[in-house]
C-alpha cells in the first residue's frame, strides 16, 4: 500500500536546496551562521523598548506597559487607571486550559457509539477535500491566536519584556497545558493535551523541546478535527483519545508522528543541531517491519504534515523571533554543530491528492484496528482522565 504513494511525491525544493548547499560547500554553513547574526542585529536595532528602567516603579499601565511611581494613579497617554506591578505574573506561572472546539451534528458519549461499522464506512468513503483541510488548519491557528491574546490581556503581558523562551512558552500555553519536572532523562514529553518539560535544561533546549512536543499536539488536533468532520460529530475527550490511540498503535503512525515533530523542531533550530534520536529508536525496535522505501514514504507523509504544523507555528514564531531563537543557539550552545543528522532529512512531500490519501490510510487502518480493540482503548481512556 505505501509503495503506491510514490507516484504522489514531489520535491520539497526549498528544504532540499538549503541542505544541499550545506553539504556541497564547507564554507556555506559558516556563512549561514554569519548571515543569521547580521539579520539578528538588524532586528535588534529596529526594536523599541517601551518599558521604563526605573527601579522605584511600583505601578504600570495595562495598555502601554509604561512603569510609574507610587504617587501616580493614571496613564494620561492611554487614559486608563494604573495597576500595581504585583499584578504582573511570570509566564512560567501562568495557568492555562486552552480549548479547541469542533462542532458537528452528532455527539458521541462513549466508544461503543463511535466505533461502529457504519462510521468505518463513512471514513472509507472519505468525503473530505483540501478545502476542508485548509479550513481546519486555519481554525486551529485562529483559536491559538485568540487564546494567546486572552493570556496577554488577562495577565498584563508585555511581549517586549519577554525572553525568547518566555515568548515561545506563552505561545505553547495557547495550545496546551505546560507542566515541569526536574527528574528523569527525558527532555520533555507530550501526553493528552499536556506538555511536560524538564526545567534543568538550558533555555535553548527548552525552546526546541517545546516546539517538538507542541508539534505532537497539533498533529493530533488536525487528525481529530478531520475525523470529526468525516463523522459529522462534535469533538470531545472520546474522539481525542481515539486519535491518541491511532497515533501510537502501529509503528507506521508512530514514525509519522515522531518524524513530523522532529522536522518542525529542526526548522526552528540552527542547522547542525537537529536531533532525530526518538525517530531512530522506533526504527531500531521494528525488526525490519518496514522496508527502506516504505520508511522514506512514511517520512514524506510526516514532512507534509510538518509543513502544515510549521504554518501554524509561524503565526507567532515569525522571522524576527526565529532569528532570536537561532541567535540564542549561537550564544549558548557549547557543542559544535553536527550536520550528519541532516542526512535523515526527507526532502519530498506529497501532492494534495496524495496527502489526502495518506490521511485516509491513517484514519481507516487506525479506526479498523480500534474496532477490534475497544477494551484497550477503554483502558487507555481511563488512564488519561
Amino acid at each position: 500500500m505505501l509503495k503506491d504513494f510514490s507516484k504522489y511525491l514531489i520535491e520539497d525544493k526549498e528544504k532540499k536546496d538549503t541542505i544541499d548547499a550545506l553539504f556541497n560547500s564547507k564554507s556555506v554553513a559558516k556563512k549561514f551562521v554569519m548571515l543569521r547574526s547580521i539579520e539578528f542585529n538588524e532586528v535588534l536595532d529596529k526594536r523599541v523598548l517601551s518599558v521604563s528602567d526605573l527601579d522605584t516603579s511600583t505601578k504600570f499601565c495595562p495598555k502601554c506597559h509604561k512603569k510609574y511611581g507610587e504617587e501616580e494613579n493614571f496613564c494620561f497617554d492611554c487614559l486608563v487607571s494604573l495597576k500595581p506591578l504585583s499584578d504582573k505574573i511570570s509566564v512560567v506561572d501562568i495557568k492555562t486550559k486552552p480549548v479547541f472546539d469542533f462542532k458537528g451534528k452528532n455527539s458521541y458519549k462513549d466508544f461503543n457509539s463511535i466505533l461502529t461499522l457504519e462510521n468505518l464506512e463513512l471514513i472509507n468513503n472519505f468525503k473530505f477535500t483540501t478545502k476542508s483541510y485548509d479550513l481546519i488548519v486555519r481554525n486551529i491557528k485562529k483559536t491559538a491566536l485568540e487564546n494567546m491574546d486572552k493570556l496577554i490581556k488577562q495577565n498584563h503581558v508585555n511581549l517586549n519584556e519577554l525572553s525568547v523562551y518566555e515568548h515561545v512558552l506563552l505561545f505553547a500555553k495557547s495550545f496546551v497545558k505546560v507542566g515541569y519536572k526536574s527528574y528523569g532523562q527525558e527532555l520533555g514529553y507530550f501526553e493528552f493535551n499536556k506538555i511536560i518539560i524538564d526545567e534543568r535544561q538550558t533555555e535553548t533546549l527548552l525552546i526546541t523541546t517545546l516546539i517538538h512536543e507542541l508539534s505532537h499536539f497539533i498533529l493530533k488536533e488536525i487528525l481529530t478535527e478531520v475525523l470529526c468532520k468525516l463523522l459529522d460529530c462534535s469533538k470531545n475527550l472520546y474522539m481525542e483519545c481515539l486519535i491518541d490511540y491511532i497515533l501510537i498503535y502501529s509503528n507506521f503512525t508512530r514514525l509519522i508522528d515522531e518524524y513530523s515533530a522532529h522536522c518542525c523542531e529542526g526548522r526552528f533550530t540552527l542547522y547542525g543541531y537537529q536531533d532525530y534520536s526518538s525517530f531512530l529508536n522506533i526504527i531500531a525496535l521494528m525488526d525490519d517491519e518496514m522496508s527502506k522505501d516504505e520508511i522514506e514514504i512514511t517520512k514524506s507523509i510526516g514532512n507534509t504534515f510538518a509543513n502544515s504544523i510549521k504554518d501554524i507555528l509561524e503565526s507567532v514564531i515569525d522571522r524576527e523571533l526565529l532569528i532570536r531563537i537561532k541567535k540564542d543557539f549561537e550564544n549558548y550552545q557549547t557543542e559544535p554543530p553536527n550536520y550528519e543528522m541532516l542526512r535523515l532529512e526527507n526532502c519530498e512531500q506529497l501532492t494534495r491528492e496524495g496527502f489526502l490519501k495518506s490521511i485516509w490510510l491513517i484514519l481507516s487502518e487506525g479506526f479498523e484496528n480500534s474496532l477490534k480493540n475497544k477494551e484497550k482503548i477503554e483502558d487507555y481512556y481511563k488512564g488519561l482522565i
